[in-house]
C-alpha cells in the first residue's frame, strides 16, 4: 500500500514512559499506514503498547518521536481551528464502556456533547434530534435520552459510547478492545453492529484487541504488536495462516480456532 492511498500514516512513533528511574519504551519506532474504508486490526498481549499507540493516535498524549498525516495534513502540527476540524474527524470507542461515560451525565447530554463542542449554532431541537437518530442507529430507543448510564447494561453502554463517536460523522473510528469488558455473546452483537455502522457511515477502523479471533473477524489487515513494536504486518489470511514471526506464531498457537 503506498501512503498515496492512505488516510491515514504514521511513521516512527516512539513513546517513552520512566519509571523508578528506568526508561521503557512503550511504543518504540512504529510505522504503518491505514487504507480509506478499510479495518485495521491491532492485536498483542496486555501492556505490548496498544493502547499508548491508540492514544498518540486519537492526540490524547503526544509523542517523543515520529510523525503522522490525517488526510495528507500534519497532524501532529495541527493547531487552533485546524485542529479542531481535524479532531472531529477521528474518534474514539473505549474499552471501558462504564468508565467512559461521565455517570453524572444524562444520555442526551453525553451523546449530544461532542455537537456542542464542534456545531454550537445548533439548536437544542435539532441536537436532540441528531442525538436520538443516532442513538436508533445503535440500537438504543429515544427513552435513553433522559436517563443515566448505570441504568443501562454494558452492551447498551458501550452502543451508547459507539453512539457518541458517531455523532460528528467521523472518517476514522479507534475502537479500542470494544468488547474485552463484554460476554461473549454481547460482544459478538457489538462487533456485528460495528460492522454494519462501518458500512452505512462509510468508516475507517482501527480495532486493537488482545484477541486474534476478534481481529480475524472484522480486519482486513493485522498488525501484530508486541513489546512496543509492530512485529508482523499484513493481510489477515496472510498473517492466520502463514505466519512469519515467532511472537505471531505463539498468539496463534494458543487459540484453539480462528473463525473462517
Amino acid at each position: 500500500m503506498s501512503d498515496g492511498d492512505a488516510i491515514l500514516v504514521a511513521r516512527n512513533l516512539r513513546k517513552v514512559y520512566t519509571a523508578h528511574g528506568v526508561a521503557r519504551a512503550a511504543v518504540d519506532d512504529v510505522s504503518f499506514s491505514v487504507d480509506r474504508g478499510e479495518t485495521l486490526g491491532i492485536v498483542g498481549e496486555s501492556g505490548c503498547g496498544k493502547t499508548t499507540l491508540a492514544r498518540m493516535l486519537m492526540r490524547l498524549i503526544e509523542p517523543d518521536a515520529g510523525e503522522i498525516l490525517f488526510g495528507g495534513s500534519n497532524w501532529l502540527a495541527a493547531r487552533g481551528s485546524k485542529l479542531r476540524a481535524l479532531r472531529r474527524k477521528i474518534q474514539m470507542v473505549f474499552q471501558d464502556p462504564m468508565a467512559s461515560l461521565n455517570p453524572r451525565h444524562r444520555v442526551g447530554g453525553i451523546v449530544g456533547e461532542p455537537l456542542a463542542i464542534h456545531e454550537p449554532v445548533m439548536s437544542r431541537k435539532e441536537r436532540r434530534a441528531r442525538v436520538t437518530k443516532i442513538l436508533g442507529q445503535v440500537g438504543i430507543g429515544e427513552d435513553a435520552l433522559n436517563r443515566y448510564p448505570h441504568e443501562f447494561s454494558g452492551g447498551q453502554r458501550q452502543r451508547i459510547g459507539i453512539a457518541r463517536a458517531l455523532i460528528l460523522h467521523p472518517e476514522i473510528v479507534i475502537a479500542d478492545e470494544p468488547v474485552s469488558a463484554l460476554d461473549v455473546s454481547v460482544g459478538a452483537q457489538i462487533l456485528d453492529l460495528l460492522v454494519r455502522l462501518q458500512q452505512d457511515f462509510s468508516l475507517t477502523l482501527i480495532l486493537i484487541s488482545h484477541s486474534m479471533p476478534v481481529v480475524a473477524q472484522m480486519a482486513t489487515r493485522v498488525a501484530v504488536m508486541h513489546a512496543g513494536r509492530f512485529v508482523e504486518i499484513g493481510a489477515v489470511e496472510q498473517v492466520l495462516q502463514s505466519p512469519q514471526n515467532e511472537y505471531t506464531q505463539a498468539l496463534l498457537s494458543a487459540v484453539p480456532e480462528i473463525p473462517a
